[in-house]
This record gives structure tokens, C-alpha cells and sequence, in this order.
């Protein structure tokens, strides 16, 4: 299956993905996670990015589209994929599709999280992540086992600077002026499976398992 894993910031998007890549058996692709990399590693690409992101804003497209050609274009995705993360706006979605037609394939389904701001916001100023592993806990709703530390590898957890409240008011402006219109160019391909964000994970993830069928 080739998808797309869409909604605001805090939606639960990155553990639906997890639940996905495991029960269809496909690579789960996340420019979060790919930028990140390059900022923990400190380069020049990964520094452009740090200037972007810690500001709640996006990284420009041309280093995005990038990076998502590359990555598609690797063998492990020949059977399928989950991007998460992108298309983040109309350009990028066009790129996307020019990507795809170059690599002979065409999209299955764009599944869409949707959930009310209030709760977005709850979810996102009460993460906390691991510098180090990479591990996600959160205050209230998956506390680790020592308050402040990472249960697999013991590092202090952090907060990044993008899930702090000043930043998340941008990221959610930025959502909605340039990547809820993303949605409105898939409805238009017949494309778009929305999947309330309410609930347990186990909830959700039914919910997108109803939409997308048993496929494997």
C-alpha cells in the first residue's frame, strides 16, 4: 500500500504510523524524523533545518522534496510506503505527484486524523522526548516510570522547542493556512479516508484499519 498519514500537529499521527508500517508491512517515512537525524548529527542541512523548525515554521520545499524523492526511490519501498509529514503544502503535493509518476506507482489512500484544537494542544505541550533514543512520553497520558527520565536508556527527557505553546500557536497557524488545503487537492482525487482522533490508540487505529480494509 502507498499512503499518506495527514492531520494538525498532536494528532497522533507518528504512533498510527508505527501501528500501520506493522500491520501492512511497509516502511513508514517521516521528514520529522529524517530532519532530525540531520540536526542531531549537526549538519549544514540539519542546521537549516534547526533554523526553521525551532521556529514553528516549515523547511523550505526545495530541501524537503529532496530528501522525499531519495527516500522513495530506495528498494524498500518498491511494495509501498507511509509518508508522514508530507506533502506539507499544494507545491509539495504537485512534487509528489510528479515523484510518483516518475517511479511508475500512484497513491492508495490519504488517511486524515481529525481532531479539535484543544485537545491538539494538551496532547503536544505535555510531550516529552528523549535527546538521545529518541523515546516520546507525555505528562499525563504515558508517563515514564522516573519523572523526567527516559525508561530505555536513562537520559534526561526534554521538551522540544516546537512543542512549546508560543510555538505550537505558529505550527497551527501554519496548518491551517498551508496544509488543511492539501486535504481540499486529495478529496478532489477521491483520495481522502478521515479517521476521528478521539479515543484510545486502539480506537483509532481500528478506525483506520476500517477505512483501509485488511490489504497487506
Amino acid at each position: 500500500m502507498r499512503l499518506l498519514i495527514m492531520g494538525a500537529p498532536g494528532a497522533g499521527k507518528g504512533t498510527q504510523a508505527t501501528l500501520i508500517k506493522d500491520r501492512y508491512n511497509i516502511p513508514h517515512i517521516s521528514t520529522g524524523d529524517m530532519f532530525r537525524q540531520e540536526m542531531a548529527s549537526g549538519s549544514e542541512l540539519g542546521q537549516l533545518a534547526k533554523s526553521f523548525i525551532d521556529k514553528g515554521n516549515l523547511v523550505p520545499d526545495e530541501v524537503t522534496i529532496n530528501i522525499v524523492r531519495n527516500r522513495l526511490a530506495n528498494d524498500d519501498c518498491k511494495k509501498g510506503f507511509l509518508l508522514d509529514g508530507f506533502p506539507r503544502t499544494i507545491d509539495q503535493a504537485i512534487a509528489l505527484d510528479k515523484i510518483l509518476k516518475d517511479l511508475k506507482v500512484k497513491l492508495d489512500a490519504v488517511i486524515n486524523i481529525d481532531i479539535e484544537d484543544s485537545l491538539l494542544i494538551k496532547r503536544i505541550t505535555g510531550r516529552r522526548v528523549c535527546p538521545k533514543c529518541g523515546a516520546s512520553f507525555h505528562v499525563e497520558a504515558s508517563k515514564p516510570k522516573v519523572d523526567g527520565v527516559c525508561d530505555y536508556c536513562g537520559s534526561a527527557l526534554i521538551q522540544r522547542d516546537d512543542d512549546k505553546e508560543e510555538t505550537l500557536k505558529t505550527r497551527l497557524e501554519n496548518y491551517y493556512k498551508k496544509t488543511e488545503p492539501v486535504l481540499s487537492y486529495y478529496e478532489k482525487q477521491n483520495l481522502v479516508k478521515n479517521v476521528c482522533g478521539k479515543g484510545s490508540i486502539e480506537d483509532i487505529f481500528n478506525n483506520v484499519t476500517s477505512v483501509l480494509g485488511e490489504r497487506k
